[in-house]
């Protein structure tokens, strides 16, 4: 997983994406649990913005945010 804003970006990015996409985080994040089994970060990226049309700085937010998650669960 790699760091791809600083912390406050980070949390302003994923606070303007609802109103942004029309989405909220919590349904960005399913959909990317839900889409296709990719491993490198950019691939998952690349397909926010394909198959969403996402705008990348929201895409590389949401992917960044999924990775956080996901490895907070593993420390359970």
């Amino acid at each position: 997983m790699s760091q791809v804003f600083s912390e406050e970006t980070h949390r302003n990015l994923l606070a303007r994406i609802p109103h942004c996409t029309g989405r909220e985080v919590s349904d960005w994040l399913r959909a990317v649990d839900e889409g296709p089994s990719l491993f490198r970060f950019e691939e998952k990226v690349s397909w926010l913005r394909s198959e969403h049309n996402l705008a990348y700085g929201h895409a590389k937010a949401i992917i960044h945010e999924y990775d956080l998650r996901r490895a907070a669960r593993k420390l359970l």
